[in-house]
């Protein structure tokens, strides 16, 4: 297991050796991610593990932990939102090989012989985010400024709704 991440490996060479890394990166180093927080400060702790699985499938295990700040979209406060990831990808050299993965495996295309260790973990992690952010304990509901509430009594007919819609307009 290595501490040093390379830029990019040869992820098969990297199967076939069953090498590993493991570290810590810092959150404002990942600009995709860095865009979608609060507030870059922290890291994040990684490590991944390149191998073959016993049925001979090339794979690479990433294990990821970050506690991420997030704006609120209810309330637009930030706060503190953990995150771990386990996940074990697949590695592909073209898209016709995702179907020959097994279940429980992502794939990850590996089309010109390299990738990136610190992008498979930002992207992991990115896929990780719920898509949208409320913090725990935020209130259920709030009503914007402007906004009216119209109570419709419930009719046989869906048209007459509609036209007592119709009538709160004039």
């Amino acid at each position: 297991m290595s501490n040093a991440l390379p830029d990019f490996v040869d992820p098969w060479r990297m199967a076939q050796a069953r090498r590993g890394f493991a570290g810590s990166i810092a959150l404002k180093q990942l600009p995709r991610l860095a865009g979608m927080l609060a507030s870059t400060d922290g890291e994040l702790n990684y490590r991944v593990d390149f191998g073959r699985d016993e049925s001979g499938v090339t794979c690479l295990d990433v294990h990821a932990d970050a506690d991420l700040v997030l704006t609120c979209q209810r309330t637009l406060q930030a706060f503190v939102l953990p995150v771990s990831i386990d996940q074990r990808l697949g590695l592909i050299r073209d898209e016709a090989q995702e179907s020959a993965l097994p279940e429980g495996y992502e794939p990850l295309l590996v089309a010109d012989g390299k990738a990136s260790i610190r992008d498979v973990i930002e992207d992991e992690i990115i896929l990780a985010l719920p898509l949208v952010a409320l913090s725990p304990g935020a209130p259920l509901e709030q009503v914007a400024l402007g906004e009216s509430r119209v109570e419709v009594e419930i009719s046989a007919s869906p048209f007459a709704v509609l036209g007592s819609l119709g009538k709160l307009n004039h």
